[in-house]
């Protein structure tokens, strides 16, 4: 009996280590699958709406190049005149500008657009003293840090607190190296030793 539940126990772990090391391929074929379909979906949508196969396709290429050539004018310049006139289109409606501007900066944080200072990346002590996680700093006002703080595994989770400038810790870590931290629930910390010099 003790055997039998000592190999059961066993292939319960084997299974576990092998749902975990085939999470990021479910993970990937699930993100193309998605991406397959709202690119399918959008062709049949334009098909509906246009109503033939070859305007379709001609409509599915002119989009594909507005977007491309929208992407290489920000890709060169920095820039759209395309986007600067749907900024300044979008300016004049009272709501959607604030919602718009928003949403811009959040985009632009994550894409390292903007002010560098919203690059920065701190520790911070959370949720309690003792206790300390990686955070963006995503604005700054004199001695006061404006810090966006990630939650483990969806870094998209998170809370946005304001600190005193005592209370953080510089990190030499960029967005990308928190994010993988996040996302891996700690298991790739790339430096790792930051953690030494973190107060007790």
């Amino acid at each position: 009996m003790p055997r039998l539940l000592h190999t059961i126990k066993t292939s319960f772990n084997h299974v576990l280590v092998g749902i975990l090391a085939i999470l990021p391929v479910y993970i990937v074929v699930q993100i193309f699958a998605w991406l397959v379909d709202f690119v399918l979906q959008t062709v049949f949508d334009i098909k509906d709406w246009v109503g033939h196969n070859w305007l379709t396709t001609v409509v599915f290429v002119a989009i594909y190049a507005f977007l491309a050539y929208i992407g290489n004018e920000i890709a060169r310049h920095r820039r759209s005149l395309v986007i600067s006139l749907f900024d300044l289109l979008i300016e004049r409606v009272p709501f959607l500008s604030g919602v718009y501007r928003v949403i811009k900066k959040v985009i632009d944080m994550f894409r390292g657009q903007g002010d560098s200072k919203i690059r920065e990346v701190v520790y911070v002590e959370y949720p309690k003293d003792g206790l300390w996680v990686p955070a963006y700093v995503t604005n700054r006002e004199v001695d006061r840090y404006v810090l966006y703080i990630p939650t483990s595994p969806n870094p998209t989770n998170g809370f946005t607190v304001i600190v005193h400038e005592s209370k953080v810790v510089k990190s030499e870590l960029n967005f990308e190296d928190v994010t993988s931290f996040v996302v891996s629930v700690g298991s790739d910390f790339p430096k790792a030793h930051e953690s030494w010099v973190l107060p007790r």
